[in-house]
């Protein structure tokens, strides 16, 4: 899994990330994302790459979201919660 490409997914627009929830290990689909014109809160990440987490804003949430990367399942590009 690269990191690098999901991180710049994430500044470019929207992606979910499938993880297991540490504390309930319970199965979580996040739509979330990095770029500002989408999530429009004052709080600006700077690009980085982390090999332990990533930090998004969680769309269905509407709140930062810390996500260890050593949980993630799976994450792709796009908002599945939208096309619904």
């Amino acid at each position: 899994m690269n990191i690098t490409d999901l991180i710049n997914e994430l500044h470019n627009g929207i992606c979910t990330i499938e993880f297991t929830k540490i504390d309930t290990g319970e199965h979580r689909i996040m739509p979330c994302t990095l770029n500002q014109n989408i999530h429009k809160q004052s709080m600006t990440i700077q690009r980085y790459t982390s090999t332990d987490n990533i930090v998004a804003y969680g769309l269905d949430v509407g709140a930062w979201r810390d996500v260890r990367v050593n949980t993630i399942i799976k994450w792709y590009t796009g908002n599945p919660i939208a096309s619904k």
